[in-house]
């Protein structure tokens, strides 16, 4: 893999209960809505578990992801292809962490923060 090893933890406040969190980092369809302009392939389950594999672009780079664990309040996730690594996230009430590593070209830190935006963006618009 070319790229540097680069890693990132970050841990914001959000307007959003531990459920709506929940939901919205394990179901594909809420992931979708959040995520874009990544898209994720297609055939995923109704909600993530471990051993799910699937493929995300952002734009021509495709990463693929496998599900290692999938929690109630943390999911983790191999990253291979446009990042070797793994992603990892963990979430409470007001509250979510994401922590990735890996060897990248990408600049995983700028991702990972436009990620938590566009998530604390979609969930100030969903909960209450």
């Amino acid at each position: 893999m070319f790229g540097t090893f680069q890693q990132s933890s970050l841990r914001i406040e959000v307007p959003a209960t531990e459920k709506a969190l929940r939901e919205s980092l394990l179901q594909p369809a809420k992931l979708r809505q959040w995520l874009s302009p990544q898209r994720l392939s297609n055939g995923l389950p109704e909600e993530l578990q471990a051993g799910v594999t699937y493929t995300s672009w952002l734009g021509p780079i495709a990463i693929q992801h496998t599900v290692t664990v999938a929690e109630p309040n943390h999911l983790c996730i191999l990253l291979s292809q446009g990042i070797d690594g793994f992603h990892e996230w963990y979430w409470g009430e007001g509250w979510v962490q994401s922590r990735i590593e890996g060897i990248s070209l990408l600049p995983i830190n700028l991702a990972q923060t436009l990620s938590l935006m566009r998530l604390r963006q979609f969930l100030a618009g969903t909960s209450s």
